[in-house]
């Protein structure tokens, strides 16, 4: 593979939801030729002014500097899988998180696939090497994992499998980067990698705060989003700590890793979230946000990282 967006190539997005319809705006923006396949054709339909909105939601926020019509003009919406992949330098997959359709989407993009193409896998949790064992072409697949929305978070995981060919992670990263993505590369595989498994750890201390009433939802919420989110929206957890102390981080694990430990070592067993639990913290959600309302307070989440991120560009 030799993928860069000032040559441009032929991508493929398979899966067209909310992540694969992110996917195909982060790649038109910088250049690419983009076919889009998704097996439902309610999602075909649809996707045209979904990709509408939010690129002009992009432009709006100044994080497109062409307009939307010149960027969706380069994606191209396709009905079998076969015509999405068949000419793609690079395959990206988003389909539905369900391990077995993964195997089974794999197989069909390892079988329509060209010769010289890569295939990254937007899986949240699964190891590529769970589902990418058995295929033909399994040294060119890898995870390849954004965080959503992709076309305004740019974090990208990129996880190869045991049998990955080691250039195509220095190419991936190369390529993410020369896209508008900032790429962090894992050493090895891990379930989850590394961004679910720290949001993990926070949800789960996040649920047993909940379940044992020392706050409400609520607050919990607030504690992130007031307090800890506005340092981490520049920084994270290791530089958040070495400026947490005079003389940085050897001297905070000096006066906190033993509150830390302590604090870890009252969480022994780890347990399902409880469905009682779970059922209280949907009431409370429910009753501040009904469903109906989920699509436009997803549009405010975007619309304030747009915001978030354009300023944060204005002070490099």
């Amino acid at each position: 593979m030799n993928i860069m967006p000032e040559n441009s190539k032929n991508i493929a997005i398979v899966g067209a939801g909310l992540v694969g319809a992110g996917w195909a705006m982060v790649f038109a923006r910088a250049g690419q030729q983009v076919k889009v396949y998704d097996a439902s054709e309610t999602i075909r339909r649809g996707l045209p002014e979904h990709l509408g909105t939010s690129l002009e939601a992009l432009h709006r926020h100044g994080l497109v500097t062409e307009t939307p019509a010149a960027i969706t003009a380069r994606i191209q919406i396709v009905e079998t899988l076969p015509q999405a992949v068949a000419d793609a330098d690079y395959i990206q997959e988003s389909v539905f998180e369900q391990l077995e359709l993964k195997k089974a989407i794999s197989a069909e993009i390892d079988q329509a696939m060209a010769p010289q193409a890569v295939v990254g896998s937007s899986t949240s949790g699964f190891s590529g090497s769970s589902f990418m064992a058995d295929l033909t072409r399994r040294t060119q697949f890898l995870v390849v994992h954004p965080v959503n929305p992709p076309q305004v978070i740019p974090v990208v995981e990129i996880v190869p499998t045991p049998w990955t060919k080691p250039q195509i992670v220095d190419e991936m990263r190369s390529f993410m980067q020369a896209v508008g993505q900032v790429p962090v590369v894992l050493n090895k595989e891990i379930d989850g990698f590394i961004l679910n498994r720290l949001q993990g750890a926070l949800l789960d201390e996040a649920w047993k705060l909940f379940e044992e009433g020392y706050a409400s939802a609520a607050d919990i919420d607030a504690t992130v989003s007031e307090g800890l989110g506005l340092r981490w929206a520049f920084m994270g957890p290791f530089e958040t700590i070495d400026l947490n102390a005079p003389l940085g981080i050897e001297d905070y694990a000096q006066r906190f890793s033993g509150m830390y430990q302590r604090l870890a070592s009252l969480r022994h067993e780890t347990a399902a979230w409880s469905k009682e639990t779970i059922d209280r913290a949907t009431a409370e959600c429910r009753s501040a946000l009904p469903v109906a309302a989920l699509t436009a307070r997803r549009q405010w989440r975007d619309e304030r990282l747009m915001a978030l991120i354009a300023h944060k560009k204005q002070q490099v």
